[in-house]
């Protein structure tokens, strides 16, 4: 089993942080300024992808978090055995260089190692900057049957007045290690997540499963630099705007640990109906990506 996972497995899956630029405008009777403004449908539609992407963005920090709960924390190795990017970040992994000290607490139950199940409670307070520049309120409780590095073991995890920036948190969230004798893999579900944005009251409702395969570096545990990924699956979600949509991974995305963005697959997203492709490129390392909504492709920066 690898004991070093130092990347940050699909926290750029679908639109992590991202920002559109136009690449093209086409006028339309149901615009209101025809050389800013989309269809109003292609503006449902182009809500709906960020949707999926903030509660992406946020579910896959959590588990950054729950697979970077080390010795320090708890007495144990519960984790991947290495810090991934986030609120737990160590300065050593490829996103940040920030090495400040940590800004929140973990306590464990039972705090005797190797006895299992353990609940790890990690407490922001009223209001931690993490590491990664992110500002976080509240608890994430986590159970786990056994560390995650052991096939089989699972991570459920809930918030408790949790919040992210401007996101107020709900769900739960669930990681079960999948991994074979000689294949590292593991199965990420999220069910009834519930992202409300503070600032505008606006929520959506989300749940997802994907899978994630270590494709190559198996072999190779103490150097991750080899090491890529096989993202799978899709996800679910419904706004307060009165839409609702389904996104599928079409064509496997591809991430490599030394290149901080997906380099590679398509995602469709389909709406009341109505169809967007998120597609990731050919397999170069950069920070372009393009969708395609009701005919129209957009370049996206992430």
């Amino acid at each position: 089993m690898k004991k070093f996972f130092n990347v940050p497995l699909w926290c750029t899956v679908f639109l992590v942080g991202v920002a559109i630029s136009f690449a093209s405008c086409k006028k339309d009777n149901s615009i209101a300024d025809p050389a800013t403004e989309a269809p109003t449908e292609e503006i449902a539609t182009l809500e709906a992808v960020h949707n999926d992407a903030d509660a992406d963005a946020i579910f896959d920090d959590v588990f950054n978090m729950t697979g970077s709960i080390s010795t320090d924390d708890a007495g144990e190795e519960l984790g991947f055995g290495g810090s991934l990017p986030g609120a737990f970040s160590n300065g050593r992994d490829m996103t940040t260089t920030d090495s400040a000290a940590r800004c929140f607490t973990v306590h464990v139950v039972p705090n005797i190692p190797h006895v299992f199940p353990k609940t790890v409670t990690i407490n922001f307070g009223d209001g931690c900057l993490g590491r990664d520049g992110k500002f976080r309120k509240g608890k994430i409780v986590s159970i786990f049957t056994a560390p995650l590095s052991v096939p089989g073991s699972k991570v459920s995890t809930t918030f408790i007045n949790y919040s992210v920036d401007s996101f107020r948190v709900a769900g739960t969230h669930i990681t079960e290690n999948t991994s074979t004798s000689n294949l590292n893999g593991w199965k990420v579900k999220v069910l009834d997540a519930k992202v409300t944005n503070t600032n505008s009251n606006k929520w959506h409702q989300w749940n997802s499963l994907k899978s994630i395969t270590q494709t190559e570096g198996n072999g190779t545990p103490a150097y991750p630099f080899d090491n890529v990924f096989r993202i799978t699956g899709g996800a679910a979600g419904s706004n307060s705007g009165g839409h609702s949509w389904t996104s599928a991974i079409q064509e496997p995305l591809i991430k490599k640990f030394t290149c901080r963005w997906i380099v590679k697959g398509t995602v469709k997203l389909t709406r009341d109906n109505r169809e967007g492709l998120l597609d990731y490129g050919n397999g170069s390392c950069d920070n372009q990506a393009t969708i395609t909504v009701n005919g129209i492709t957009r370049a996206i920066t992430l």
